[in-house]
């Protein structure tokens, strides 16, 4: 998929491999840096592998191998490549043992730029979204791109990746956006030939935080169906400059019904947004929740989708007095309107499952909105659900 730079003298590659090539045998991988120079010898490292999708692979598992070498690499900057030696180990036939010779990456004379390491990243805050896929509803991403520019700030980047669910509708909605630079669109869609876990959404995730790991002090990992939201009083800086002592932090669940409405917004629910009429909460007892989270990446080797195990430094998930994400399941896939239920009360029980009201994220709306005019005027007033 690909493979970067992790400083002077060490890469990432990032990519697919046979599950059952892992689970039954013992692939190595050894990396060799080639210089263009004619006086120089090549350079070899065992690689680290990384298996980042705890298990969740498919006929293809991701792989992430580290190659630190002893010293600088391309210290004259007149390039070379880095070649990745995958071997077998033996299948199932412990005699038997290939090795295939992958290029990785090239680097051209003058290109590598050292000065990227220990400058200060470009953005405050990036986003790694994952395989986005389907017929998504163009309202939905649109709301909460807006959302997020306007909680994220003018230092802020949002990488979405394309797996066929960028539909000509959504892209609509994400270009004026993109023209003010603030998304980025990964065209993601040939890996849908490779059967790994949910699109694989793990070698998604990985390729971005090594892609853009020096260029954002801290990476966000969310869904577009859930929204950050950090109390009154507070926002995204103040918070993280009070986790800045954690490479990694995590993020709990409000899980939103995706269909129970107000009855007051009886005949007036199609000018609403998702998030501004979703307003239940489900707050079943005894679940244990996914949580999302976020990372300084530039500590992290490797990462998952809920959270990462490859990381130096302090992790820290006490953090519910400080952020949370909103998570309406289910809606950014539904061309539909989502209110399928309107209810007159702040408590109610639906399918044997407890909501209440909660209004936090439709008392935001109408700022959100003005936000969106104020920054790309009114061109997605007749976007459709």
């Amino acid at each position: 998929m690909g493979a970067y730079r992790g400083g002077l003298n060490t890469f990432a590659i990032v990519g697919l491999a046979s599950k059952p090539l892992h689970v039954f045998s013992n692939p190595t991988y050894q990396c060799q840096w080639v210089p263009n120079l004619n006086s120089s010898q090549p350079t070899s490292t065992v690689g680290y592998k990384m298996l980042t999708d705890w298990g969740y692979g498919r006929v293809y598992t991701v792989v992430i191998v580290n190659c630190t070498f002893s010293q600088p690499i391309n210290v004259y900057n007149s390039g070379g490549k880095l070649l990745l030696l995958a071997s077998t180990g033996g299948g199932g036939d412990r005699s038997f043992n290939t090795t295939d010779t992958i290029e990785a990456l090239t680097e051209a004379p003058g290109s590598l730029n050292t000065g990227l390491f220990t400058s200060r990243p470009k953005y405050d805050y990036l986003y790694c979204g994952s395989s986005l896929y389907g017929n998504l509803s163009p309202q939905r991403v649109r709301e909460w791109i807006a959302y997020h520019v306007r909680l994220f700030g003018p230092r802020s980047h949002f990488v979405i990746h394309d797996a066929g669910g960028i539909h000509e509708e959504v892209l609509e909605v994400l270009k004026p956006w993109m023209e003010l630079g603030y998304v980025t669109l990964q065209d993601i869609r040939e890996q849908e030939r490779f059967d790994g876990y949910y699109h694989n959404q793990f070698m998604v995730v990985n390729d971005c935080l090594h892609r853009y790991k020096f260029m954002a002090k801290w990476m966000f990992f969310f869904d577009v169906d859930e929204y950050i939201y950090m109390p009154p009083k507070s926002n995204i800086k103040s918070v993280l400059d009070s986790l800045s002592d954690y490479t990694q932090f995590t993020i709990e669940q409000m899980p939103m019904s995706n269909k129970l409405c107000l009855a007051e917004d009886y005949r007036k629910t199609y000018r609403k947004w998702g998030f501004e009429k979703l307003v239940y909460k489900d707050v079943k007892r005894g679940i244990r929740r996914d949580r999302k989270y976020a990372v300084q990446p530039r500590n992290v080797y490797a990462t998952g989708v809920h959270m990462s195990q490859n990381v130096a430094g302090k992790t820290t998930h006490k953090t519910e007095n400080r952020i949370k994400y909103f998570h309406y399941h289910g809606t950014i896939a539904n061309r539909r309107e989502p209110c399928r239920q309107l209810v007159n009360a702040t408590e109610t029980i639906v399918d044997k499952i407890p909501y209440v009201m909660d209004t936090t994220m439709r008392d935001v709306a109408g700022s959100v909105k003005r936000f969106e005019l104020r920054m790309i005027g009114n061109r997605l007033q007749k976007t459709r659900q």
